[in-house]
Protein backbone atom coordinates (compact mmCIF):
# COMPACT_ATOMS: atom_id res chain seq x y z
CA UNK A 1 0.00 0.00 0.00
CA UNK A 2 1.61 3.18 -0.90
CA UNK A 3 1.45 6.48 0.20
CA UNK A 4 1.56 8.54 -3.30
CA UNK A 5 0.46 11.90 -2.65
CA UNK A 6 -1.43 11.22 0.63
CA UNK A 7 -2.25 14.21 3.01
CA UNK A 8 -1.65 12.56 6.37
CA UNK A 9 -3.04 16.14 8.07
CA UNK A 10 -5.85 15.44 10.98
CA UNK A 11 -8.09 18.65 11.14
CA UNK A 12 -8.99 20.43 14.13
CA UNK A 13 -11.58 22.70 15.62
CA UNK A 14 -9.17 25.02 17.34
CA UNK A 15 -6.39 24.93 20.01
CA UNK A 16 -6.30 22.88 23.02
CA UNK A 17 -6.20 25.05 25.89
CA UNK A 18 -7.57 23.98 29.26
CA UNK A 19 -5.57 21.37 31.40
CA UNK A 20 -6.81 17.79 30.77
CA UNK A 21 -8.71 16.44 33.75
CA UNK A 22 -6.81 12.81 33.81
CA UNK A 23 -4.11 12.33 36.21
CA UNK A 24 -0.92 10.34 36.73
CA UNK A 25 -0.81 9.13 33.07
CA UNK A 26 2.01 9.69 30.23
CA UNK A 27 0.75 12.41 27.78
CA UNK A 28 1.78 12.01 23.76
CA UNK A 29 3.05 15.01 22.15
CA UNK A 30 1.67 16.43 18.95
CA UNK A 31 4.80 16.09 17.29
CA UNK A 32 5.00 12.32 17.94
CA UNK A 33 4.52 10.15 14.83
CA UNK A 34 4.63 6.97 13.64
CA UNK A 35 6.29 5.81 10.14
CA UNK A 36 3.99 5.19 7.59
CA UNK A 37 6.42 2.84 5.25
CA UNK A 38 7.78 -0.14 7.58
CA UNK A 39 10.81 -1.14 4.55
CA UNK A 40 14.02 0.91 5.23
CA UNK A 41 14.43 0.87 1.74
CA UNK A 42 11.32 3.15 0.97
CA UNK A 43 12.27 5.29 3.62
CA UNK A 44 15.31 6.17 2.32
CA UNK A 45 14.19 7.07 -1.16
CA UNK A 46 12.50 10.43 0.85
CA UNK A 47 15.24 10.87 2.51
CA UNK A 48 17.59 10.67 -0.69
CA UNK A 49 15.14 13.22 -2.26
CA UNK A 50 14.82 15.52 0.75
CA UNK A 51 10.99 14.44 1.27
CA UNK A 52 9.14 14.32 4.47
CA UNK A 53 8.72 10.63 5.14
CA UNK A 54 5.08 9.65 5.13
CA UNK A 55 3.37 9.20 8.74
CA UNK A 56 0.85 9.19 11.05
CA UNK A 57 -0.03 11.15 14.06
CA UNK A 58 0.15 9.27 17.50
CA UNK A 59 -3.05 8.52 19.02
CA UNK A 60 -3.20 9.02 22.78
CA UNK A 61 -3.97 11.52 25.66
CA UNK A 62 -2.78 15.02 25.31
CA UNK A 63 -1.90 17.59 28.05
CA UNK A 64 -4.49 19.91 26.78
CA UNK A 65 -7.85 19.26 25.51
CA UNK A 66 -10.35 21.79 23.20
CA UNK A 67 -14.05 20.93 24.79
CA UNK A 68 -14.81 21.84 28.21
CA UNK A 69 -16.10 18.54 29.80
CA UNK A 70 -18.21 20.01 32.27
CA UNK A 71 -20.70 21.65 29.28
CA UNK A 72 -19.94 18.83 26.96
CA UNK A 73 -22.43 16.46 24.84
CA UNK A 74 -21.33 13.68 23.30
CA UNK A 75 -23.37 11.50 21.11
CA UNK A 76 -22.92 8.03 19.87
CA UNK A 77 -24.13 6.00 16.42
CA UNK A 78 -23.57 2.30 14.83
CA UNK A 79 -24.48 1.90 11.17
CA UNK A 80 -23.89 -0.79 8.81
CA UNK A 81 -23.90 -4.96 9.62
CA UNK A 82 -23.62 -6.09 13.40
CA UNK A 83 -19.55 -7.70 14.32
CA UNK A 84 -18.29 -8.55 17.12
CA UNK A 85 -16.94 -5.83 19.42
CA UNK A 86 -19.85 -3.66 18.67
CA UNK A 87 -21.08 -3.00 22.65
CA UNK A 88 -17.30 -3.42 24.00
CA UNK A 89 -16.51 0.39 21.85
CA UNK A 90 -19.82 1.98 22.78
CA UNK A 91 -18.98 0.74 26.83
CA UNK A 92 -15.04 1.57 26.02
CA UNK A 93 -15.78 5.65 25.12
CA UNK A 94 -18.70 5.48 27.69
CA UNK A 95 -16.47 5.10 30.35
CA UNK A 96 -13.75 6.85 28.92
CA UNK A 97 -15.83 10.13 28.15
CA UNK A 98 -17.43 9.76 32.27
CA UNK A 99 -14.15 8.59 34.28
CA UNK A 100 -11.35 10.06 32.72
CA UNK A 101 -12.80 13.34 31.45
CA UNK A 102 -16.27 14.21 33.56
CA UNK A 103 -18.70 13.85 30.86
CA UNK A 104 -21.88 13.75 32.26
CA UNK A 105 -23.99 13.84 28.98
CA UNK A 106 -23.83 11.16 26.50
CA UNK A 107 -26.40 9.67 24.17
CA UNK A 108 -26.97 6.81 21.40
CA UNK A 109 -28.68 7.35 18.17
CA UNK A 110 -30.92 4.19 17.89
CA UNK A 111 -29.96 2.26 14.66
CA UNK A 112 -27.76 4.21 12.73
CA UNK A 113 -28.16 7.22 10.86
CA UNK A 114 -31.73 6.60 10.74
CA UNK A 115 -31.39 8.47 14.87
CA UNK A 116 -30.66 11.31 13.76
CA UNK A 117 -32.56 12.26 11.24
CA UNK A 118 -36.10 13.29 12.47
CA UNK A 119 -38.00 10.98 9.69
CA UNK A 120 -38.10 8.09 12.09
CA UNK A 121 -39.20 9.07 15.64
CA UNK A 122 -36.19 7.34 17.26
CA UNK A 123 -35.66 8.90 20.47
CA UNK A 124 -31.73 9.24 21.34
CA UNK A 125 -31.14 6.77 24.12
CA UNK A 126 -28.79 8.02 27.25
CA UNK A 127 -25.96 6.07 27.94
CA UNK A 128 -24.13 6.33 31.87
CA UNK A 129 -21.70 3.70 33.05
CA UNK A 130 -24.39 1.89 34.71
CA UNK A 131 -26.35 1.17 31.55
CA UNK A 132 -23.42 -0.13 29.99
CA UNK A 133 -21.90 -1.87 32.96
CA UNK A 134 -22.20 -5.23 31.33
CA UNK A 135 -23.02 -4.75 27.59
CA UNK A 136 -19.74 -5.76 26.58
CA UNK A 137 -21.31 -9.45 27.59
CA UNK A 138 -23.01 -9.58 24.72
CA UNK A 139 -23.37 -9.26 20.79
CA UNK A 140 -24.58 -7.09 18.67
CA UNK A 141 -25.34 -3.25 19.30
CA UNK A 142 -27.28 -2.18 22.15
CA UNK A 143 -28.06 1.36 19.81
CA UNK A 144 -29.29 -1.15 17.40
CA UNK A 145 -27.85 -0.44 13.53
CA UNK A 146 -29.22 0.06 10.07
CA UNK A 147 -27.57 0.34 6.51
CA UNK A 148 -28.39 3.39 3.74
CA UNK A 149 -27.90 6.89 3.83
CA UNK A 150 -29.81 9.78 5.53
CA UNK A 151 -29.92 13.60 4.68
CA UNK A 152 -26.68 15.02 5.91
CA UNK A 153 -28.29 18.16 6.53
CA UNK A 154 -30.99 16.98 8.74
CA UNK A 155 -28.41 14.74 10.73
CA UNK A 156 -26.15 17.94 11.17
CA UNK A 157 -29.67 19.79 12.21
CA UNK A 158 -29.87 17.29 15.05
CA UNK A 159 -26.47 17.60 16.10
CA UNK A 160 -26.76 21.52 16.12
CA UNK A 161 -30.53 21.24 17.83
CA UNK A 162 -29.38 18.47 20.76
CA UNK A 163 -25.91 20.95 21.16
CA UNK A 164 -23.57 17.83 20.85
CA UNK A 165 -19.87 18.43 20.67
CA UNK A 166 -18.75 15.08 19.66
CA UNK A 167 -20.00 12.86 17.58
CA UNK A 168 -18.92 9.17 17.47
CA UNK A 169 -19.46 6.98 14.65
CA UNK A 170 -18.73 3.25 14.78
CA UNK A 171 -18.91 1.59 11.15
CA UNK A 172 -17.24 0.72 8.03
CA UNK A 173 -16.64 2.46 5.12
CA UNK A 174 -20.17 3.38 3.92
CA UNK A 175 -19.89 4.77 7.81
CA UNK A 176 -16.81 6.82 7.51
CA UNK A 177 -18.08 8.20 4.05
CA UNK A 178 -20.88 9.40 5.68
CA UNK A 179 -19.38 10.42 9.19
CA UNK A 180 -16.65 12.72 6.90
CA UNK A 181 -19.93 14.30 4.55
CA UNK A 182 -20.89 15.24 8.17
CA UNK A 183 -18.18 16.77 9.36
CA UNK A 184 -17.87 18.55 5.73
CA UNK A 185 -21.15 20.31 6.30
CA UNK A 186 -20.31 21.11 9.85
CA UNK A 187 -17.14 22.83 8.36
CA UNK A 188 -19.40 24.89 6.12
CA UNK A 189 -21.50 25.65 8.64
CA UNK A 190 -19.07 27.08 10.62
CA UNK A 191 -19.96 24.81 13.68
CA UNK A 192 -17.78 23.52 16.63
CA UNK A 193 -18.55 19.61 16.58
CA UNK A 194 -15.83 17.26 15.87
CA UNK A 195 -16.64 13.62 14.09
CA UNK A 196 -14.36 10.90 15.45
CA UNK A 197 -14.51 7.59 13.36
CA UNK A 198 -14.06 4.12 14.76
CA UNK A 199 -13.46 1.61 11.93
CA UNK A 200 -16.11 -1.49 11.99
CA UNK A 201 -15.36 -3.88 9.60
CA UNK A 202 -15.42 -7.61 10.23
CA UNK A 203 -13.82 -8.15 6.70
CA UNK A 204 -10.45 -6.03 7.96
CA UNK A 205 -10.61 -4.25 4.24
CA UNK A 206 -10.58 -0.16 6.11
CA UNK A 207 -7.60 1.16 4.21
CA UNK A 208 -4.44 2.59 6.29
CA UNK A 209 -6.17 0.71 9.27
CA UNK A 210 -4.25 -2.40 10.67
CA UNK A 211 -7.11 -4.03 11.90
CA UNK A 212 -10.70 -3.47 13.08
CA UNK A 213 -12.31 -4.53 15.74
CA UNK A 214 -14.07 -7.97 15.23
CA UNK A 215 -11.89 -9.85 13.08
CA UNK A 216 -9.96 -11.90 15.49
CA UNK A 217 -13.02 -12.93 16.74
CA UNK A 218 -14.62 -13.84 13.44
CA UNK A 219 -11.65 -16.04 12.51
CA UNK A 220 -11.50 -17.81 15.88
CA UNK A 221 -15.03 -18.38 15.53
CA UNK A 222 -14.80 -19.42 11.60
CA UNK A 223 -12.35 -21.90 13.10
CA UNK A 224 -15.27 -23.82 14.76
CA UNK A 225 -17.02 -24.19 11.53
CA UNK A 226 -13.72 -25.77 9.33
CA UNK A 227 -12.84 -27.80 12.52
CA UNK A 228 -16.81 -29.54 11.91
CA UNK A 229 -15.66 -29.41 7.96
CA UNK A 230 -12.73 -31.09 8.30
CA UNK A 231 -14.36 -33.69 10.83
CA UNK A 232 -17.43 -34.09 8.22
CA UNK A 233 -14.81 -34.88 5.19
CA UNK A 234 -13.20 -37.04 7.49
CA UNK A 235 -15.69 -39.25 8.43
CA UNK A 236 -17.00 -40.30 4.70
CA UNK A 237 -15.22 -41.73 1.69
CA UNK A 238 -14.63 -38.87 -0.67
CA UNK A 239 -15.64 -36.65 2.09
CA UNK A 240 -15.90 -32.91 0.73
CA UNK A 241 -16.64 -30.07 3.57
CA UNK A 242 -17.22 -26.65 2.13
CA UNK A 243 -17.50 -23.50 4.48
CA UNK A 244 -18.39 -20.14 3.29
CA UNK A 245 -16.76 -16.97 5.21
CA UNK A 246 -17.54 -13.25 5.16
CA UNK A 247 -15.50 -11.14 2.48
CA UNK A 248 -17.04 -9.19 -0.22
CA UNK A 249 -14.00 -8.02 -1.61
CA UNK A 250 -11.11 -8.81 0.93
CA UNK A 251 -10.56 -12.33 1.85
CA UNK A 252 -8.65 -11.50 5.26
CA UNK A 253 -10.97 -13.81 7.16
CA UNK A 254 -10.86 -16.86 5.09
CA UNK A 255 -6.95 -16.32 4.46
CA UNK A 256 -6.24 -16.03 8.12
CA UNK A 257 -8.49 -18.59 9.02
CA UNK A 258 -6.55 -21.09 6.58
CA UNK A 259 -3.61 -19.81 8.31
CA UNK A 260 -4.82 -20.49 12.38
CA UNK A 261 -6.71 -23.77 11.17
CA UNK A 262 -4.36 -25.81 8.86
CA UNK A 263 -7.78 -28.61 7.81
CA UNK A 264 -7.91 -26.42 4.60
CA UNK A 265 -6.93 -27.81 1.16
CA UNK A 266 -8.55 -25.09 -0.85
CA UNK A 267 -8.92 -21.55 0.34
CA UNK A 268 -10.83 -18.96 -2.60
CA UNK A 269 -10.52 -15.63 -1.84
CA UNK A 270 -11.95 -12.50 -4.47
CA UNK A 271 -8.34 -11.11 -5.29
CA UNK A 272 -7.12 -14.42 -6.66
CA UNK A 273 -9.45 -15.19 -9.29
CA UNK A 274 -10.14 -18.81 -10.46
CA UNK A 275 -11.71 -21.25 -12.85
CA UNK A 276 -14.07 -23.14 -11.97
CA UNK A 277 -12.35 -26.22 -14.19
CA UNK A 278 -9.09 -25.29 -12.51
CA UNK A 279 -10.93 -26.07 -8.84
CA UNK A 280 -12.49 -28.91 -9.70
CA UNK A 281 -9.77 -30.84 -11.66
CA UNK A 282 -7.46 -29.78 -8.70
CA UNK A 283 -9.97 -31.21 -6.09
CA UNK A 284 -10.68 -34.42 -8.09
CA UNK A 285 -6.63 -35.25 -7.59
CA UNK A 286 -6.86 -34.28 -3.97
CA UNK A 287 -9.87 -36.68 -3.23
CA UNK A 288 -7.87 -39.25 -5.04
CA UNK A 289 -4.66 -38.97 -3.04
CA UNK A 290 -6.78 -38.25 0.52
CA UNK A 291 -9.81 -39.34 0.33
CA UNK A 292 -11.47 -35.88 1.34
CA UNK A 293 -10.91 -32.45 1.28
CA UNK A 294 -11.99 -29.03 3.02
CA UNK A 295 -12.74 -25.76 0.72
CA UNK A 296 -13.04 -22.44 2.48
CA UNK A 297 -14.69 -19.38 0.26
CA UNK A 298 -14.83 -15.56 0.88
CA UNK A 299 -18.48 -14.85 -0.22
CA UNK A 300 -17.18 -12.25 -2.98
CA UNK A 301 -15.09 -14.94 -4.34
CA UNK A 302 -15.22 -16.11 -7.89
CA UNK A 303 -17.96 -13.35 -8.44
CA UNK A 304 -17.12 -13.68 -12.25
CA UNK A 305 -18.65 -16.87 -13.17
CA UNK A 306 -21.61 -16.01 -11.35
CA UNK A 307 -24.68 -14.67 -13.14
CA UNK A 308 -24.83 -11.10 -11.92
CA UNK A 309 -28.27 -9.84 -10.87
CA UNK A 310 -27.29 -5.95 -11.18
CA UNK A 311 -29.26 -5.56 -8.04
CA UNK A 312 -28.08 -3.38 -5.40
CA UNK A 313 -28.63 -3.33 -1.05
CA UNK A 314 -29.61 -0.11 0.92
CA UNK A 315 -26.17 0.53 1.24
CA UNK A 316 -25.42 0.79 -2.35
CA UNK A 317 -23.24 -2.33 -2.34
CA UNK A 318 -24.21 -4.71 -5.59
CA UNK A 319 -25.61 -7.46 -4.42
CA UNK A 320 -23.59 -10.55 -5.04
CA UNK A 321 -24.64 -14.45 -6.45
CA UNK A 322 -24.42 -17.21 -3.32
CA UNK A 323 -20.69 -18.76 -4.56
CA UNK A 324 -21.54 -21.28 -1.65
CA UNK A 325 -24.41 -22.36 -3.68
CA UNK A 326 -22.52 -22.13 -6.97
CA UNK A 327 -19.74 -24.16 -5.61
CA UNK A 328 -21.83 -27.00 -4.22
CA UNK A 329 -23.97 -27.61 -7.34
CA UNK A 330 -20.81 -27.35 -9.60
CA UNK A 331 -18.99 -29.72 -7.29
CA UNK A 332 -21.74 -32.40 -7.19
CA UNK A 333 -22.20 -31.98 -11.10
CA UNK A 334 -18.59 -32.82 -11.89
CA UNK A 335 -18.14 -35.80 -9.74
CA UNK A 336 -21.06 -37.30 -10.60
CA UNK A 337 -20.46 -36.70 -14.88
CA UNK A 338 -17.03 -38.69 -13.44
CA UNK A 339 -18.97 -41.28 -11.62
CA UNK A 340 -18.04 -40.93 -8.75
CA UNK A 341 -19.61 -41.14 -5.71
CA UNK A 342 -19.14 -37.93 -3.25
CA UNK A 343 -20.79 -36.88 0.73
CA UNK A 344 -20.68 -32.79 0.27
CA UNK A 345 -21.30 -30.77 3.67
CA UNK A 346 -21.56 -27.38 3.10
CA UNK A 347 -21.84 -24.67 6.11
CA UNK A 348 -22.29 -20.72 6.16
CA UNK A 349 -21.88 -19.77 9.85
CA UNK A 350 -21.88 -16.10 8.73
CA UNK A 351 -24.35 -14.71 10.97
CA UNK A 352 -23.73 -16.71 13.58
CA UNK A 353 -19.95 -15.11 13.77
CA UNK A 354 -21.16 -11.86 13.46
CA UNK A 355 -24.21 -11.96 16.50
CA UNK A 356 -21.18 -13.49 18.44
CA UNK A 357 -19.59 -10.96 21.82
CA UNK A 358 -15.85 -10.40 21.06
CA UNK A 359 -13.26 -12.49 22.64
CA UNK A 360 -10.60 -11.68 25.04
CA UNK A 361 -7.78 -10.54 22.08
CA UNK A 362 -10.92 -8.04 20.48
CA UNK A 363 -12.97 -6.64 23.74
CA UNK A 364 -8.99 -5.52 24.84
CA UNK A 365 -8.36 -3.68 21.43
CA UNK A 366 -12.16 -2.29 21.43
CA UNK A 367 -11.38 -0.62 24.69
CA UNK A 368 -7.53 0.75 23.24
CA UNK A 369 -9.79 1.92 19.83
CA UNK A 370 -12.46 3.72 22.05
CA UNK A 371 -10.31 5.12 24.66
CA UNK A 372 -8.31 6.89 21.77
CA UNK A 373 -11.05 7.74 20.21
CA UNK A 374 -12.16 9.79 22.87
CA UNK A 375 -8.72 11.25 23.67
CA UNK A 376 -8.90 12.78 19.80
CA UNK A 377 -11.98 13.66 20.23
CA UNK A 378 -11.98 15.90 23.76
CA UNK A 379 -9.07 17.76 21.73
CA UNK A 380 -11.01 18.93 18.98
CA UNK A 381 -10.00 16.69 16.31
CA UNK A 382 -11.91 15.95 13.87
CA UNK A 383 -12.94 14.05 10.48
CA UNK A 384 -10.66 11.58 11.71
CA UNK A 385 -11.01 7.67 12.46
CA UNK A 386 -8.97 6.24 15.54
CA UNK A 387 -7.05 3.34 13.94
CA UNK A 388 -3.85 1.25 14.42
CA UNK A 389 -0.56 1.00 12.12
CA UNK A 390 2.49 -0.91 12.90
CA UNK A 391 0.93 -1.84 16.04
CA UNK A 392 0.40 1.69 17.51
CA UNK A 393 -2.65 3.59 17.58
CA UNK A 394 -3.05 6.17 15.32
CA UNK A 395 -5.18 9.61 14.08
CA UNK A 396 -6.28 8.58 10.19
CA UNK A 397 -8.02 11.00 8.21
CA UNK A 398 -11.27 10.00 7.56
CA UNK A 399 -10.84 11.22 3.78
CA UNK A 400 -7.97 9.08 3.46
CA UNK A 401 -9.42 5.86 5.55
CA UNK A 402 -12.19 5.54 2.53
CA UNK A 403 -9.89 6.56 -0.87
CA UNK A 404 -9.79 2.80 -1.47
CA UNK A 405 -10.12 -0.22 -0.14
CA UNK A 406 -7.38 -2.94 1.90
CA UNK A 407 -7.42 -6.11 0.03
CA UNK A 408 -4.96 -9.12 -0.02
CA UNK A 409 -1.96 -8.98 -1.76
CA UNK A 410 -1.74 -12.17 -4.21
CA UNK A 411 2.18 -11.63 -3.85
CA UNK A 412 2.29 -10.38 -0.49
CA UNK A 413 3.73 -13.00 2.79
CA UNK A 414 0.29 -13.63 3.79
CA UNK A 415 -1.30 -15.61 0.97
CA UNK A 416 2.32 -17.03 0.17
CA UNK A 417 1.77 -18.87 3.70
CA UNK A 418 -1.64 -20.14 2.99
CA UNK A 419 -0.68 -21.72 -0.48
CA UNK A 420 2.33 -23.20 1.22
CA UNK A 421 -0.33 -24.50 4.29
CA UNK A 422 -2.93 -25.62 1.80
CA UNK A 423 -0.72 -26.95 -0.72
CA UNK A 424 -3.54 -25.74 -3.04
CA UNK A 425 -1.79 -24.64 -6.90
CA UNK A 426 -0.94 -20.95 -7.06
CA UNK A 427 -3.17 -20.77 -9.78
CA UNK A 428 -6.51 -22.80 -10.20
CA UNK A 429 -6.71 -22.28 -14.06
Amino acid sequence: MMSGDLNFEILRLGEGRIPSPMKDICFVKDQERIIFHSALSEINEYVREVKPIPSFERAGPRETIYFDPSKLKCGIVTCGGLCPGLNSVIRAIVLCLHHNYGVRTIVGFPYGYEGLTYRYGHAPMVLTPIVVERIHEQGGTILGSSRGNQDVGEMVDTLEQMNIGILFTIGGDGTLRGASAIAEEIDRRKLKIAVIGIPKTIDNDIAYVQRSFGFATAVSEAGRAITSAHVEAQGAKNGIGLVKLMGRESGFIAAYAALAYSDVNFCLIPEVPFTIEGLLNSLNDRLTKRGHAVIVVAEGAGQDLLEASGERDTSGNIRFGDVGIFLKDRIHAYFKNKGTKIVLKSIDPSYTIRSVPADANDSAFCLLLGQNAVHAGMTGRTNMVAGVWHNEFTHVPMPMATSTRKKMDPEGWVWNSVITVTGQPRELR
